[in-house]
């Protein structure tokens, strides 16, 4: 398979892009961002684009892929309600777009987060989430996954999990046991939708429990 993966700078888009690297079924793999990644292997094609709310300029660049892992996504934390749809929708469906134009066959996978919120009435980060959702649901595509992580349990030797996870990595035996609708690990999320891509899914919207048995 050839895949897109957004969002390598961060936690989940490092893990994605790892398992991506280790599977044999993924033969290439085109990381964007607005700055350079650091990542180096043989599988890798690296786009820089600067503009993320128009991707019009490089969509002849997105065409012959047959899924995209989008991992791209940012904090509500310190921001308006306003300020986080304009960054999770806005840059999510431009991009949704104008990759559905260049590969219309493809997959597409985004990750939101347990807890996020489909019928649109709650308020906050989980009704735009929601909205988000439904509307990659609705643009067209041959098939779209709505993946929504809880506890994401870090992949040893990569460098950008999140500081507390130093703190309670630990206790993850227990979160598991205790709390399994909850809990995943960062490398079966990366599977699961490597697995997905392959073979396709009766459903649209995976919670936890989802994401680990398709791992």
């Amino acid at each position: 398979m050839k895949v897109i993966i957004t969002g390598v700078t961060g936690m989940v888009g490092e893990g994605v892009l790892h398992q991506c690297i280790q599977n044999k079924k993924v033969s290439d793999i085109l990381i964007i961002g607005r700055k350079p990644s650091g990542q180096i292997h043989s599988k890798i094609k690296e786009l820089v684009h600067e503009n993320m709310y128009d991707f019009s300029s490089i969509e002849a660049q997105l065409v012959g892929y047959d899924a995209c892992f989008f991992c791209l996504g940012t904090t509500s934390l310190g921001k308006t309600d306003e300020e986080f749809y304009k960054i999770t929708h806005g840059i999510t469906l431009a991009f949704a777009n104008t990759f559905l134009k260049a590969s219309p066959n493809s997959k597409f996978f985004y990750v939101s987060g347990t807890g996020t919120d489909s019928t649109e009435t709650k308020k906050g980060w989980a009704k735009i989430k929601g909205k988000v959702e439904n509307d990659l649901l609705k643009l067209g595509f041959k098939e779209a996954y709505m993946y929504r992580p809880g506890y994401l349990h870090p992949i040893k030797g990569l460098k950008l999990a999140h500081k507390y996870y130093s703190y309670i990595g630990w206790m993850f035996p227990f979160f598991n046991a205790v709390f399994p609708a909850f809990v995943s690990k960062l490398s079966d999320l990366g599977d699961s939708m490597i697995n997905i891509a392959e073979n396709g899914h009766a459903k649209n919207i995976l919670e936890v429990k989802d994401i680990n048995k398709t791992a």
